[in-house]
């Protein structure tokens, strides 16, 4: 029998894109520059939800919108709509962002003039969790109407971020989404994920993802070694 070789293609493309990612997160680290990757299912509320942050803090600190999406510009529109730099990734079928496509992204823009980007990546609970983009934090988005067995079916979204949006809270009166149920679901995946409840729709809880937001952002600069290089 004639000797097989195995080429493991994807595990070679997952270690080539972690030490890009390593390159990019020394780079912001050493400008001083929080970037955010937040991930969800399509129509969960990323956009949204980037929007309202937006408005809220944008005269606390400088902003940049990363967007990835398959083919649409309609939310990099939506946000430089709001005065803030965007760049649009299109995937072209993709579905996820990666290091090399958030490398191209930092490229667009004036790095010198920012505090911190946040990523919107392509809609799904998948593939976005495979690839790390050399963000400082992972965030992921749940709508109650997507339901509460969502960390049964794909764990390891909820096993590699560090906070749990649940958005649309107005939705809970009525439905039978069980908030305990997905609260131990997500902690036996991942007992440090932080979990916040929000409306994007009525703003209930948005000061909470604020004060969360903030604080990581000021923590980031207030720990670079003699401040943020910002050449």
């Amino acid at each position: 029998m004639a000797e097989i070789r195995l080429i493991e293609v994807r595990e070679e493309i997952l270690a080539e894109n972690r030490r890009e990612a390593g390159d990019i997160r020394a780079e912001l680290q050493r400008r001083g520059i929080f970037m955010l990757n937040l991930m969800s299912s399509p129509g969960s509320g990323k956009t949204s939800l980037i929007l309202r942050t937006l408005r809220e803090l944008k005269n606390r600190f400088r902003f940049a919108v990363i967007e990835g999406d398959i083919d649409a510009m309609v939310d990099a529109e939506k946000v430089s709509g709001e005065g803030i730099p965007a760049v649009q990734i299109r995937t072209g079928g993709a579905c996820h962002l990666d290091a090399p496509m958030i490398a191209a992204a930092l490229g667009e823009l004036d790095l010198a003039a920012l505090d911190c980007i946040i990523i919107e990546n392509v809609g799904n609970l998948v593939c976005p969790a495979e690839f790390d983009t050399g963000a400082a934090r992972r965030a992921v988005i749940l709508s109650v109407p997507e339901g509460d067995d969502k960390p049964l079916k794909y764990p390891l979204i909820f096993s590699v971020s560090d906070l749990l949006v649940i958005n649309k809270t107005d939705y809970l009166e009525g439905s039978d989404f069980d908030l305990e149920a997905l609260r131990e679901r997500a902690l036996r995946l991942n007992p440090e994920i932080k979990i916040l409840l929000l409306s994007c729709r009525t703003g209930e809880g948005i000061s909470a993802w604020l004060h969360w937001l903030a604080g990581e952002i000021e923590a980031f600069r207030k720990g670079m070694d003699g401040g943020p290089v910002n050449d």
